[in-house]
């Protein structure tokens, strides 16, 4: 009886021969993916809920307003009605930079659909100010040189007023914890809180 060969195999070999399919086997999934995902993007089309009207009542204005709804309030105010007071910056809501008022309370407008404020009144850093009168936070922060970059200012002006409409003599610490989700990043606290107890001392306040 002839003898039968015996191959050699080593472990070694084994696990490269294995290693080398695995990969082929990846890349070749990869490319058929890669294929599959190309031929969906070229043939497909956008869907969606189309946009539609809404009505916003904007400082003290009702506007009309045709909208997809995943539009932000503030791309809203900012794309569609032109107030562009308000300032979009991180677009996270970490920053406050976008505040708003609804209704007096302060919200972050980068976080806030604008499909949701329904029948809510929005106050902008435009309606702060009566006319040519400034608001009495507006001519506190510029009597006390509050600002600086002013990417900020929008925000924490609208915080500060919001807190000045519910409680016309903050503290101190009323005035922190109003601001503390406001980022300044040139750091003018001081002068922010300098600037809310002097137009809580002012008349009309």
């Amino acid at each position: 009886m002839a003898d039968i060969p015996n191959p050699k195999f080593s472990r070694r070999g084994f696990l490269k021969g294995a290693g080398v399919t695995a990969a082929t086997t990846v890349i070749e999934s990869a490319n058929a993916l890669a294929r599959e995902t190309k031929s969906a993007l070229e043939h497909q089309q956008a869907v969606g809920p189309d946009a539609f009207p809404i009505k916003l009542s904007v400082n003290g204005q009702e506007h009309s307003v045709t909208i997809e709804p995943r539009y932000t309030l503030a791309e809203t105010l900012r794309d569609n009605l032109n107030l562009t007071g308000t300032k979009v910056v991180c677009d996270r809501g970490s920053c406050s930079a976008c505040t708003v008022m609804l209704d007096k309370t302060p919200v972050c407008s980068c976080m806030t659909l604008a499909v949701d404020v329904g029948d809510r009144n929005v106050t902008t850093i435009e309606g702060l100010a009566h006319g040519e009168g400034l608001h009495p936070i507006q001519a506190a922060f510029i009597e006390h040189d509050a600002l600086q970059c002013g990417f900020c200012t929008s925000g924490m002006l609208m915080s500060c007023a919001s807190l000045l409409e519910r409680n016309p003599k903050p503290s101190a610490d009323d005035v922190r914890t109003a601001i503390s989700g406001n980022i300044c990043r040139c750091a003018t606290y001081p002068r922010v809180l300098e600037a809310v107890v002097a137009a809580s001392q002012s008349k009309g306040a």
